[in-house]
């Protein structure tokens, strides 16, 4: 059997560089940084295209990660370190603000729940474990998205028909400029919010995690009933709780104690 060893271990390669820059990369200079002949890059990255592992930007010439790049590395987050390290931090911030939390990881553009801690006598929600919703109308998905590069996002919703609408509740989030806004006004306060966008009369604040590479790897959310809270109190209540939780989360994760 003729096994292509060096043809493996260049899409490998190139896969790995493409995750560590925070823009799309032309062909010539993933050639270049790799040491790997200009043609050979060439038809790796049109294979890669067509599987949907890399996105091609034409008007850039250049190539990002492509969702099922996004697919697999959510595969793996999806393991053991995340949900061990989440759940008993998810279990104190409840206790401690009598909200639900959840958390959740990016799965092409979707997000999917893969730790709930329902609070006590609190209603019960759509974001059970295995859940996947849209990561648009998500305040999960929006923290995570923010943190991803312009590009990565702009992949993830090509076209209007990327922005779905859940049955019953009402979004503005419908196209991508829309979406745009709503991801700096994230970035800006250092946390996403969403009101009403999945169900009707709730609300949820997301705080993302990220690794040592400053990657979003997830993101914990607190969900609650409309008029819960108000503006004087919830940076005190919600706000600066799920931040630190967060934060706790992504110091284990990463290996560092806290």
């Amino acid at each position: 059997m003729n096994v292509k060893v060096p043809a493996a271990q260049h899409t490998l390669r190139i896969l790995t560089l493409l995750a560590s820059r925070k823009s799309p990369t032309p062909a010539a200079m993933i050639a270049k940084l790799l040491d790997i002949p200009r043609s050979s890059v060439y038809q790796i990255l049109a294979i890669m295209v067509e599987q949907g592992y890399v996105a091609h930007y034409p008007e850039e010439q250049s190539y990002g990660l492509g969702i099922s790049a996004f697919e697999l590395s959510s595969a793996f987050t999806r393991q053991e370190p995340l949900a061990r390290h989440g759940a008993p931090l998810l279990a104190t911030l409840v206790d401690r603000i009598g909200e639900s939390a959840h958390l959740a990881v990016l799965h092409g553009n979707d997000v999917l729940y893969i730790v709930e801690e329902r609070a006590k006598g609190r209603p019960s929600l759509v974001t059970d474990v295995g859940v996947r919703l849209p990561s648009h109308l998500t305040a999960s998905g929006r923290a995570i998205l923010a943190a991803l590069p312009k590009s990565q996002v702009r992949a993830l919703y090509p076209r209007a028909s990327s922005f779905t609408v859940r049955d019953g509740a009402t979004t503005s989030m419908r196209n991508y400029a829309t979406l745009r806004t709503e991801l700096e006004h994230t970035a800006t306060r250092g946390y996403a919010q969403e009101t009403g966008d999945v169900t009707p009369d709730f609300h949820s604040i997301a705080v993302v995690v990220k690794d040592t590479r400053d990657w979003p790897v997830a993101a914990i959310a607190v969900t609650f009933l409309a008029g819960r809270f108000t503006e004087e109190n919830i940076r005190e209540r919600v706000i600066e709780p799920l931040q630190e939780t967060a934060g706790a989360l992504a110091d284990r994760f990463s290996g560092r104690r806290r």
